[in-house]
């Protein structure tokens, strides 16, 4: 913790997660909410509400008539998907914008590797909705870094060209890396305990003892989703070298490359959540 204490010296700087947020991940054990319920949540903040008519009437969704409300915006999205998405706006405005700093590749990335991290869990027996919150902020230390360092992190960007590279530039530059942060930073969030620990292993799974599937189902899911940026080539040799975890969590690579979405699914609707 010592190498990270800069990035939380100051309490009342950092990002604070909404209250909605908060209600939205108390929801993800409870089998019995509803298109209602979740509709209620969502409009107790102004600016998601706004999101997500904005989404329920975009192109991606290609409704029939105008959507002016959140309980038809509810009918079109479906429950799963605006209960994700609104986590996703709540986590990307909890945020500042850092001038020169690419925001929405960022919460593309974030978008994929929660996306991912959905499906992986699913074939691991791991909870899908715990996943995709995980990896939808598994990022998030990358920001709060780059707004105390940004020329180191800048660097570290532009040094890592291979998908899974940057952690390494980030602990050789700043001697901890951005899934560090994050984890202590969902500690201060007060996220469970369990997703806490998930986002530690993350950093270096294989290393974790014991193992833990799900901060290896969030290392894979980011890995995947920093090749699907790059391209179809990257994404191809960045499996290749994912073998070994990929392997501890008793999947198979063609299993792995059939069942993830193309990029451009997961990340197509960042846009709307973004502004």
């Amino acid at each position: 913790m010592p190498l990270m204490d800069k990035y939380f010296a100051n309490p009342a700087a950092l990002p604070s997660m909404p209250e909605v947020a908060h209600s939205l991940m108390q929801s993800l054990d409870k089998a019995s909410l509803g298109l209602r319920e979740l509709s209620q949540l969502i409009a107790q903040d102004q600016g998601l509400s706004v999101k997500v008519l904005r989404l329920a009437n975009s192109p991606h969704y290609s409704p029939s008539h105008s959507v002016a409300t959140l309980q038809d915006a509810a009918v079109i999205i479906g429950l799963e998907g605006l209960r994700d998405l609104a986590l996703a706006a709540c986590a990307a405005g909890a945020f500042p914008q850092v001038d020169g700093f690419d925001r929405m590749r960022f919460w593309r990335q974030c978008l994929a590797t929660a996306d991912h991290a959905r499906v992986l869990a699913g074939a691991c027996d791991l909870d899908p909705d715990t996943a995709h919150l995980a990896g939808m902020v598994m990022r998030t230390g990358e920001l709060l870094m780059l707004m105390q360092d940004p020329e180191a992190m800048a660097q570290a960007e532009r040094q890592a060209s291979l998908p899974d590279s940057l952690l390494d530039h980030e602990r050789r530059l700043l001697q901890c890396s951005h899934v560090q942060v994050t984890a202590e930073l969902a500690r201060r969030w007060q996220f469970p305990g369990a997703l806490v620990l998930a986002l530690s292993a993350a950093d270096d799974p294989l290393a974790c003892r014991p193992f833990c599937r799900l901060g290896a189902v969030l290392r894979l899911a980011s890995v995947m989703a920093e090749a699907g940026e790059q391209g179809g080539l990257a994404l191809t040799d960045a499996l290749a070298a994912q073998e070994e975890l990929v392997q501890r969590l008793g999947l198979e690579l063609d299993w792995v490359k059939t069942h993830l979405r193309p990029h451009a699914v997961p990340t197509g609707r960042g846009e709307h959540l973004l502004h």
